[in-house]
């Protein structure tokens, strides 16, 4: 599946309305508190739980049905979303498109009414609404004519394989400092918890990837040499965690012994430069904890992953933004309880930027974004 190359938005939460918003390879998020990026970020999110059957508990877990119109039930009955993708097919061109509606209950569930549509043909109907979605249920469609050419299969395959990465908790209990069984290692979870298996599994059977992962680390944490990730047997299971070595000493060192910033570093650099990246990778605040040094790689990091995956960062932070040109950057702006976004132009920059970092321009607000009062 390719990559979004649209979405439109009608009423979710701050989102009053999107009328086909691109979005490209690389897309920068920046604006102030409460202007909305996390909630365009978590339709991201609800569209990966819908793709696992976990849409209720999306629902529930975010305050209920009535959280998510804008301005309220009353003002907005039913919510509209949809994407265009574009299609990487060889034998096909054009694009495959998906939207679906979401209407609150009486007993406060949300119901959702699905269509699919492939290039110039009509749109076609995932069946009547339900409490969940129908994404899985049609991902083996293809019609016998080969007019749809398996539609319903791209559009689950592209959802269900974005990420929304989230590795804000590391504390001394967060799942990433713990062991994990030796088998949950294919897919990076949102939240790091599965990062020594999954370097493991880089380790045994994708070498390049690995040492790229690894090189990177040790730019931002010099006294680091390699990762042990030595397996130890708890019963019948094998589990693994982030065990590592120290350059110049044979001690082994533990998860424990690494930093805040040190460990998120790792998760970011891991996700960014896995060897099948998700079709679409989206990080909040990427930028958390780290050194200013440890910024700057990350955002090579993102651009690199940029030309091989479609990747969205929301941030705050005028030092990463710094690495990256005008064009990559959306504002996002709320006035009047209603989020915009707006790409930016470097052609409506160019003067300032003789002068000026893109960091220093929204820092002095000469990028208007800052906080608004209502």
């Amino acid at each position: 599946m390719g990559t979004i190359k649209r979405i439109f938005v009608d009423g979710f939460k701050s989102l009053k309305e999107l009328k086909g918003f691109e979005l490209n390879a690389l897309n920068v998020i920046i604006g102030a508190n409460g202007a909305g990026k996390s909630n365009f970020i978590q339709i991201f999110k609800m569209l990966l739980a819908m793709s696992k059957g976990a849409f209720q508990h999306f629902i529930k877990m975010n305050g209920g049905a009535d959280a998510f119109p804008y301005l309220g039930l009353k003002e907005t009955p039913v919510i509209n979303i949809g994407f265009e993708f574009t299609s990487n097919s060889i034998n096909s061109s054009g694009s495959n498109f998906y939207r679906f509606t979401m209407s609150p209950t009486i007993s406060e569930d949300m119901l959702l009414t699905e269509e699919r549509k492939y290039k110039d043909f009509n749109w076609r109907s995932y069946g009547s609404p339900s409490l969940e979605s129908r994404l899985a249920e049609q991902k083996n469609e293809c019609s016998s004519d080969g007019q749809w050419n398996g539609v319903g299969f791209f559009v689950y395959d592209a959802i269900s394989k974005w990420m929304v990465y989230h590795f804000h908790d590391s504390s001394s209990t967060a799942p990433m400092r713990r062991s994990e069984i030796v088998e949950d290692c294919m897919v990076l979870r949102d939240d790091g918890g599965n990062i020594a298996p999954f370097l493991l599994n880089l380790r045994d059977n994708y070498t390049d990837y690995y040492e790229k992962i690894r090189n990177a680390v040790k730019l931002v944490i010099p006294f680091f040499d390699d990762f042990s990730l030595d397996i130890i047997p708890m019963g019948e299971a094998q589990k693994v965690k982030l065990t590592w070595k120290q350059k110049g000493t044979s001690y082994p060192m533990q998860p424990y012994h690494f930093s805040d910033g040190s460990i998120r570093f790792i998760c970011l650099a891991t996700a960014l430069l896995q060897p099948n990246p998700p079709t679409t990778i989206v990080i909040d605040e990427p930028e958390l904890g780290l050194h200013p040094e440890a910024i700057h790689i990350l955002a090579e990091l993102i651009i690199l992953a940029a030309k091989r995956t479609q990747v969205i960062i929301a941030t705050q932070s005028p030092m990463l933004l710094d690495n990256f040109s005008i064009d990559d950057i959306i504002v996002a702006k709320r006035q009047q309880g209603t989020t915009t976004l707006e790409h930016l132009k470097e052609e409506d920059y160019k003067v300032w930027l003789e002068d000026y970092s893109v960091g220093e321009l929204w820092s002095h607000d000469i990028i208007h974004g800052g906080t608004i009062y209502e």
